[in-house]
């Protein structure tokens, strides 16, 4: 798979995973996976999961412009992330929980440092 594919994959997974994010801020159940009830949590993690799907789409435009602004999004992804495991608002009190979301803020890293790792191939 040649470069560019690669990070048109990636990013739609982005996409997909930011939309998966914003149904998880709003049902606070995915897969297992729970999220805690009320306002901030709710639009909090909606906010995260809108950033992570914009940066999916951003990533596929393929411009560098655009990757820049993906790459600042991640990690406003990433961060907030961290914040609401910290707050609580995404309880880690199992294993299931933690595995959850440090493979899911680990896969959001690993998209922005493969962005990264090829800027060469945005134009």
């Amino acid at each position: 798979m040649n470069c560019t594919r690669s990070l048109v994959v990636i990013g739609t997974l982005m996409i997909f995973f930011g939309l998966a994010e914003v149904i998880t801020a709003f049902t606070h159940d995915f897969f297992g996976l729970h999220t805690s009830a009320g306002p901030l949590p709710t639009f909090a993690g909606a906010a995260i999961g809108a950033a992570y799907a914009a940066a999916g789409l951003l990533v596929i435009t393929m411009k560098r412009q655009a990757a820049a602004t993906a790459i600042y999004l991640i990690v406003f992804v990433v961060g907030g992330r961290i914040a609401l495991v910290l707050a609580g608002f995404y309880p880690v009190d199992t294993f299931q929980q933690a595995a959850g979301m440090s493979l899911g803020t680990l896969l959001a890293t690993s998209f922005g440092f493969y962005i990264v790792w090829n800027k060469a191939a945005f134009r």
